[in-house]
């Protein structure tokens, strides 16, 4: 089973690449967001020890989560942030490698992590290959505001937030340009995929 990590800054379009993988290619796609919410639920690993660290003030009316207070707590304060982070980030680690472990037993051929996160967190040693969904910032602005109505202001402090360009570069061995048409974008995933099989028969 091929291990491949999908990352790439906000309105890159990784969502796209995504489902073409799980669509074309049979991918068991996994989003790490996705697994952090899970894994802070109530009665999950993360819950209680993020409501010790932050108060029951961040547990909303129906018994889980406000991750509007809990975004509040950490915005702008670092220390909290990389609290946060230090209690999800492990417990998120953990779930992917069993989940890998289990997928690798019931013989899937593809397995693809995605998160904008991705480089300097430790996924470079759970991935066979690494993929930077690229796209130039001024087309990323464009999609964020038409796609999803989002502020300027709102983009620029979630650019701010991610990993610069060159780390993605440096962290990822293939660069996809989906920057033009997505059947641009398409073509070179096919390209990419098709030359990995042939390198591994």
């Amino acid at each position: 089973m091929k291990v491949l990590g999908i990352t790439g800054g906000v309105g890159s379009g990784k969502s796209r690449v995504l489902k073409l993988l799980e669509e074309g290619y049979g991918a068991v796609v996994v989003q790490l967001d996705e697994v952090a919410r899970r894994l802070e639920q109530s009665g999950q690993p993360c819950f209680w020890r993020i409501v010790e660290c932050f108060g029951e003030e961040v547990i909303g009316a129906d018994g889980e989560l406000d991750r509007v207070k809990l975004g509040a707590a950490v915005f702008a304060d670092e220390e909290k942030l990389r609290t946060l982070n230090a209690i999800v980030h492990p417990e998120v680690k953990r779930w992917v490698e069993a989940d890998i472990a289990s997928k690798r037993q019931a013989e899937a051929a593809l397995y693809v992590i995605e998160a904008a996160l991705l480089p300097g967190n430790g996924y470079e040693q759970i991935c066979d290959e690494m993929w930077y969904i690229y796209a130039k910032e001024a087309v990323r602005r464009e999609r964020l505001t038409s796609s999803r109505g989002y502020t300027r202001e709102r983009i620029d402090r979630m650019m701010a937030s991610q990993p610069d360009e060159g780390t993605f570069h440096q962290a990822c061995q293939v660069v996809i340009d989906n920057g033009g048409t997505f059947e641009e974008t398409r073509r070179q995933v096919a390209a990419i995929l098709q030359r990995s099989e042939e390198e591994r028969l």
